[in-house]
């Protein structure tokens, strides 16, 4: 028997998910709320908004679907999960409490500090005096000035995040997000800590209770320009698998970072049933944590659906099995290589304008081997125009990291619209 499954969400994230899942044999039908203009490709759109819970309550009962999907993590926060659990509709995203090590990243470090899991030295902070006297005292403890990494508490779509590369900086920085709290802002308690020196890398796991499946790894490109350069986004593209997470490196952090981390959640009574997506930095003495977010990578995602596809998987099948509480033991991707090159407006991460026509579309999606995923984008007088800061993710596949990156350029090059930018260098780092 086959199901309707309701996806939530609008980006690239869930253009991919709806992909692979209308290619999934369990699946019958794909309806997405809000979705884009690209979903509407492969999944009945639905205009009910992330942020209405009723609203999409309504529609999953109404729909009779046998699966919700959440993509985005502020419906998780606000307890979208929870509430279809409670009416007897299978859900895979995990419950408010849960979504917390997400939603304030002051309760995730204090969950690592008390459980010991792997992370950098850090302080969370409400006032401006603590925080200067905690970054005084870290620049002495060390001797000498250092980077330090300043963090809005809750959640800031992959932007409240700010690396100042010295005491001075960092104390401004804590000062700009401080001031956000009269707003009833993210920035209403920041968690400062030091900069970690090593290679990025997301790991992704299914889990439920105790138990834990990992994914294969990715790698973001986090800033905005080439060269790791610039100020941080939601992520400017994403390779998968990537070279600086070998097979002996997945297992340590399972043993070190995931599987403590699923034990700590039970033992404080929030136990996580979903995805949860670790951010590490692979430094000389291992895995530590740069942040933990409750639900799918964005543009992880992009990368790492189409390598399930195309190792034979079933995505639906996957996700239900999860939100039922039957964990596989392992997940079949494809050998085959995935880059998604994530292409902007002009002025992302800050102000950006929209409206722009985007032309190449069809072209680019016509390149063998490659998906577009559309993340910003609405129709507008019949024209496919930009409607966000991440306007689209290319994605290509290839028989490695070198062919998957050539084809996913090749079709960046056949996309234009008035100001696009993207990075020139996912992908072209060795390890």
């Amino acid at each position: 028997m086959t199901m309707k499954v309701l996806v939530v969400g609008g980006g690239g994230r869930e253009h991919a998910l709806c992909w692979g899942l209308q290619r999934s044999p369990s699946v019958r039908e794909v309806i997405c709320a809000p979705g884009n203009v690209g979903i509407e490709s492969v999944a009945r759109v639905v205009p009910v908004k992330a942020d209405d819970l009723d609203g999409l309550v309504a529609l999953a009962e109404r729909e009779a679907v046998g699966l919700v999907v959440v993509g985005p993590e502020a419906p998780l926060v606000a307890g979208l999960a929870d509430r279809l659990v409670a009416r007897g509709v299978p859900v895979f995203g995990c419950s408010a409490a849960a979504a917390e090590i997400e939603g304030s990243k002051a309760f995730s470090k204090q969950l690592m500090a008390r459980h010991g899991i792997p992370t950098a030295a850090f302080g969370v902070f409400e006032e401006v005096a603590a925080a200067d006297a905690f970054v005084d005292g870290i620049v002495a403890e060390r001797g000498h000035d250092l980077p330090l990494v300043v963090k809005a508490d809750g959640l800031a779509a992959g932007k409240g995040v700010t690396i100042c590369a010295d005491g001075a900086t960092a104390k401004r920085e804590v000062r700009r997000m401080l001031e956000a709290r009269a707003l009833g802002a993210a920035g209403a308690r920041v968690v400062i800590e030091e900069f970690l020196v090593g290679r990025e890398a997301s790991l992704m796991a299914l889990v439920d209770g105790e138990r834990v499946t990992p994914l294969e790894p990715a790698e973001d490109h986090k800033t905005v320009d080439d060269g790791d350069r610039g100020p941080m986004t939601g992520g400017m593209g994403v390779i998968s698998p990537t070279p600086v997470m070998t097979a002996a490196d997945v297992a340590r952090a399972v043993r070190e970072v995931l599987v403590p981390t699923a034990r700590a959640m039970v033992a404080e009574g929030r136990p996580f049933r979903g995805l949860l997506y670790a951010g590490l930095m692979l430094t000389a003495d291992g895995p530590r944590v740069l942040e933990f977010n409750c639900r799918f990578g964005d543009p992880e995602t992009q990368a790492l659906v189409p390598r399930i596809v195309d190792g034979g998987g079933d995505l639906g099948a996957l996700l239900l099995a999860v939100a039922r509480g039957e964990l596989p033991e392992t997940v079949r991707f494809s050998s085959r290589a995935a880059v998604c090159v994530v292409v902007t407006a002009p002025g992302y991460p800050g102000s950006y304008p929209t409206g722009a026509p985007i032309e190449g579309l069809d072209a680019a999606a016509a390149l063998p081997d490659v998906i577009v995923f559309h993340a910003g984008t609405k129709r507008s007088d019949g024209k496919v125009v930009t409607a966000g800061g991440r306007v689209l993710g290319v994605t290509a596949t290839g028989a490695d990291l070198a062919a998957a990156r050539a084809a996913a350029y090749r079709a960046v090059a056949a996309i234009r619209f008035e100001g696009a930018h993207h990075r020139t260098d996912i992908g072209a780092r060795s390890r």
